[in-house]
Formats: C-alpha cells, sequence, structure tokens
C-alpha cells in the first residue's frame, strides 16, 4: 500500500537494514537475503496510533462500565495520583508491547501521568525498551499546563529528549483547553513554541472543552498543522472551520466517543470540513488496544449516522461515503502525516522505514479468502492475525509471538503495580471504583477541574 492506497497482487518487499529498499513484483532477491513467504496474507505498513493513554495499560478492563465522568472521578479527583513511577513503567511498557503485538509501530503515549520528572524518566524508559517508534507526549493531570510545563526540570527532560539521535521517541505536549477567558494555557503553548515540538489536545469533549478553547487557540496564534484535536466530537463548524483554515488534524478514537461520552465519533464531520484524520485506543482501561478494533467500530458508527441521516429524511443510503480503505489509510499514513512522519513511514515505498506488518493466520478460517485487502483488514482481521512486524527493519513479532520479552518479569512489574494499586485503595474502594459515585463535594463547572472542598468543621473532606 503506497500513498495513493494502490493494492499490489502478488507482490515483493525488499528491506535492506532499516529501509525499504524496493516494492513491485517479481523483485529480484539478493543473495544473501532472508525471505519471508507472505502468500495468502496481507502486507500493509505498520500502523500508527495517534493517542494512546500507555500509563493507563496497568488496569486494563477496570473501567470497562465507566462513563467518562467515572474516568475524571477516578483519574482525575481520586486515584490517579496514587500510580508511581514503577506504576508508569509497569503500564508503558505493556502498553507498548501490546501495540506491537497488534502491528502498531509507532504509537503517540498520551502520558498525562507524569506528576513528576521522575514518572516522566519511567515512561521513557519503558518506551525505550519496547520495540518501535513512539511520541512521549508529556501531561500531567495534577497542575494545570501552565503550572508544569514551564518547571525547569521538565524543560530540561524535554531539551535532553529532543538532543537524542534517532528519534525514536520524540517529545510532543499533552494538555487540554477547556475555555477559561484567562487562557493560562498560553503558557505551555509558548513553551511548545520554544521547543519546537507538537501540542496534542483533547478538544470538542462534551462538557469539558468546547468551541471556546478551540477560538482561544486561533485567536492567541496556536492552532498550527501540527495540532492534533483528539475526539473534536461537539464542535459547531466555526471551529471544524479554524482547525481545517489552519492544517490540523483530528484523532479519532471511536470506541471511546461512542462508549464513554466525549460526543458522536466524528468522521462524517472530518469530510464535511475537509479535515484530516487519524485513529487512535484511548486507554485499556476500557476499551480494546488494537487498531483493527478502532478501524471496524469507526466504519460503524460512520455509517450508522448516514444512514440515520437518510432515514430522517425518508430517503435510502445507496452508496457508503466512508470505504474501509479510508481507515486503514487513517490508520497508517493518515496517522504519519498528522504526526509529520509521512516521509518516513505510513506507507509501502522505497526510502522509508521499514515499518512492515503481515497479516496472515494459516490456521483461522477468517482469513480465507482474501478476496478485498482493505475490507478484510477492516472487518474481518484480528490482533491474533499479525504474523509477522518489521520496526525500522528488526523482526520484533515472528510466527504470531513477540521476540524477545521477558514474560515473567512482565507479569510480575505488572502483578506488583497492581497489588500496590490494590493496597493504596483499600479493598473496599478497588472494588467500588469498577462502578465509581460521583463525589458529593464541590465540582467545578468543568470535568477537568474537579476539586476537593477545603476540610469541614469536621475534619473530613
Amino acid at each position: 500500500m503506497d500513498q495513493d492506497r494502490r493494492v499490489l497482487q502478488g507482490g515483493d518487499v525488499l528491506v535492506r537494514g532499516e529501509r525499504i529498499e524496493a516494492v513491485g513484483q517479481g523483485l529480484a532477491t539478493p543473495g544473501d537475503a532472508f525471505v519471508v513467504d507472505a502468500q495468502g496474507g496481507i502486507v500493509l505498513p505498520g500502523m500508527i496510533d495517534t493517542h494512546r493513554h500507555l500509563w493507563q495499560t496497568l488496569m486494563r478492563g477496570y473501567g470497562a462500565d465507566w462513563t467518562l465522568t467515572q474516568y475524571f472521578v477516578w483519574y482525575y479527583l481520586e486515584w490517579g495520583k496514587a500510580f508511581r513511577p514503577e506504576e508508569v513503567f509497569a503500564g508503558n511498557l505493556l502498553g507498548a508491547l501490546e501495540a506491537i503485538d497488534a502491528g502498531v509501530t509507532t504509537t503517540v503515549d498520551w502520558s498525562h501521568g507524569l506528576q513528576s520528572v521522575a514518572h516522566a524518566e519511567a515512561a521513557l524508559a519503558a518506551l525505550d525498551e519496547a520495540p518501535g517508534r513512539s511520541v512521549l507526549a508529556y501531561g500531567n493531570i495534577q497542575q494545570g499546563p501552565w503550572e508544569w510545563a514551564t518547571s525547569p526540570d521538565v524543560q530540561q527532560f524535554l531539551r535532553r529528549l529532543l538532543g537524542r539521535p534517532g528519534g525514536k521517541v520524540v517529545p510532543q505536549l499533552a494538555f487540554d483547553v477547556p475555555g477559561d477567558p484567562a487562557f493560562p494555557e498560553r503558557a505551555a503553548f509558548e513553551v511548545a513554541r520554544e521547543l519546537g515540538i507538537r501540542v496534542t489536545t483533547h478538544a470538542g469533549v462534551w462538557g469539558a472543552t468546547n468551541d471556546e478553547g478551540i477560538r482561544l487557540m486561533d485567536e492567541h496564534g496556536f492552532m498550527t498543522p501540527g495540532t492534533t484535536y483528539v475526539h473534536a466530537a461537539t464542535l459547531q463548524p466555526d471551529s471544524y472551520h479554524r482547525i481545517a483554515a489552519t492544517g490540523g488534524t483530528v484523532s479519532v478514537a471511536t470506541e471511546s466517543e461512542e462508549s464513554a461520552g466525549q460526543g458522536y465519533p466524528t468522521t462524517y464531520r472530518l469530510r464535511q470540513y475537509g479535515i484530516p484524520g487519524s485513529l487512535s485506543n484511548d486507554t485499556s482501561v476500557w476499551w480494546s488496544g488494537d487498531l483493527f478494533s478502532a478501524m471496524r467500530a469507526t466504519l460503524g458508527a460512520d455509517r450508522a449516522m448516514e444512514h440515520l441521516e437518510h432515514h430522517e429524511r425518508a430517503e435510502t443510503l445507496t452508496h457508503c461515503s466512508l470505504r474501509a480503505e479510508h481507515v486503514v489509510a487513517m490508520a497508517t499514513i493518515g496517522g504519519a502525516r498528522a504526526l509529520g512522519l509521512d516521509a518516513e513511514t505510513g506507507s509501502l515505498e522505497p526510502g522509508k522505514a521499514a515499518d512492515v506488518v503481515l497479516v496472515r493466520n494459516p490456521r483461522s478460517p477468517a482469513m480465507l479468502p482474501i478476496l478485498n485487502p482493505y475490507g478484510h483488514l477492516a472487518f474481518q482481521a484480528q490482533r491474533a492475525d499479525v504474523e509477522l512486524v518489521l520496526a525500522k527493519g528488526r523482526v520484533v513479532k515472528w510466527a504470531g509471538e513477540l521476540v524477545d520479552v521477558d514474560w515473567a518479569r512482565l507479569r510480575r512489574l505488572v502483578e506488583e503495580g497492581v497489588a500496590h494499586l490494590e493496597r493504596t485503595l483499600g479493598a473496599e474502594a478497588w472494588h467500588e471504583g469498577m462502578h465509581p459515585e460521583i463525589p458529593t463535594t464541590r465540582v467545578l463547572e468543568n470535568p477537568y477541574t474537579y476539586t476537593y472542598d477545603e476540610q469541614d468543621e469536621a475534619g473530613e473532606r
């Protein structure tokens, strides 16, 4: 699959070192080549997830029944601060390996659990250890971005990360703009501009971030082609026009938007306003950690909306606007363009990094026959069908299994982290946290700014 989404039947991909050297049919095989027979499978570029909270992977499935409000209560208000650097490391490593296992070779770690630089060091160490390319999007839900982003220690960490060769892990800033007229987030945007790094922000989230935040960003000159707007599901036309006019991209996390309530998945709006889109999984505390599920959910949501709109006009939809090839592109080259990496990855073309995935499973009846490769990837394939993954030419998954993973150590890290959180919460709170009640204490008007009241006369919060 190249940037024009052409399917090459019976094609060959020649990799030399870290790069794709040639793509075509009947390529000459160098004498020293290791040959992988991919017959009966689909070879595609490594997929790209543009928004995943890797640190929360340690809590896989814990919040399966949460609403977004309950998520805010548990992480922002009550227990997010219980995560030590050790838990961030374990979650990041587990989530990064999960991404590779599912054919995702580039992941944006939307890391808003970095309460200290020590937490950031732990997150980075895990991303360094795991194969693949990562973007460490630095965030901290325990402080305002005007506080943590301006910290000399944070800036020193970011500059050090920027100065490392190779580009395996690169930085972004991750924070949100709820719409305070004073626009205190300006300080964080100025840090990003000074350092020359991109910003990713949750925008258009019901009850949390809105059109006022977009207006403030635009009027202060901080909407750029390098900005990623995550969700962007509840915005008015003016905001979509501003995103389109400034060249921004939207990261659609359909499973999240459908279940948590940020707003209706916005691919149909992206078409309307000509905004490029990419796909993301958000967090494994709720949902799946693979882009096969994201592609499937996105097609379903978009088509449901399109059918509904036609039915409301007493019309019948005869052709779907969003096709399987479009969501596969969002999961690959769309993600690369959102990150400014489309010259490096996102398609199978000579000169690009050898981020290559083979989807093939001769033991699965669902993988036979393959008649429409895009449709098969979007509706039939699963993470278990990922047979081979190359990350910059390095074999990181082979014959359906991850390579060089110390499973005993990984399990120990995860179990120790979960045990710490259970002890910290206590058995009752740990159990109740799967269905948390909304606090009766004062809540500010925006869910991103939950706070406790000051102690009452009885000394209780």
